[in-house]
C-alpha cells in the first residue's frame, strides 16, 4: 500500500537497517516509538512538562491517578528515548527534576494540540458513544 498521501516529503533511513522510515511496516523500530507516544501517560506527562521543569512529586501530582511505579517506568522510558532529561541535585533531602529535551519540545505542541481537541470534543464524543449503545441495544433485541 502507497502511504505518500500522509508523507510530509522523504522519509529518513533508520540507522539500524538502513531501510526507510514506515510506521506502517510492521517490522520499522517507529512502530515501537509510535506505541510509546501513544501511550495515556507518556501524553500526559509530555504535555504537564511542556509547560516547564517539574520535580517526581509534582509530575505525580498533576497528573491523577497515575502510579508511583508507572510515572517511574514511563519517565525512564521517555530518558532513554531522549525525549526528557532527569537531573539529580545532591542537597539535603536529593531532589530530582525533569524537563523535555528538545527531542520532547518538538512532539509537545503536537501533543497539546491532541489534549485540547479531545477537550474541546469530549461532548460529541460522549453522545456519539450514546447514540451508538442504544443503536447497539435496538438491533440486538
Amino acid at each position: 500500500m502507497d502511504h505518500t498521501s500522509h508523507d510530509s516529503g522523504p522519509r529518513p533511513l533508520v540507522a539500524s537497517s538502513g531501510l526507510p522510515a514506515d510506521v506502517y511496516s510492521a517490522g520499522c523500530p517507529t512502530r515501537d516509538v509510535l506505541d510509546h507516544l501513544a501511550s495515556k501517560w507518556t501524553i500526559l506527562i509530555i504535555d504537564a512538562l511542556g509547560a516547564g521543569t517539574y520535580r517526581f512529586a509534582e509530575l505525580r501530582r498533576t497528573i491523577d491517578g497515575i502510579s508511583e511505579k508507572m510515572l517511574a517506568q514511563t519517565l525512564r522510558r521517555l530518558e532513554r528515548d531522549g525525549l526528557l532529561t532527569r537531573t539529580v541535585y545532591p542537597e539535603v533531602p536529593p531532589h530530582t527534576e525533569y524537563a523535555l529535551t528538545p527531542l520532547g519540545r518538538s512532539i509537545s505542541a503536537p501533543i497539546a494540540s491532541l489534549r485540547i481537541w479531545a477537550e474541546r470534543n469530549i461532548n460529541d464524543v460522549l453522545a456519539a458513544r450514546g447514540a451508538y449503545e442504544s443503536k447497539s441495544n435496538h438491533q440486538q433485541r
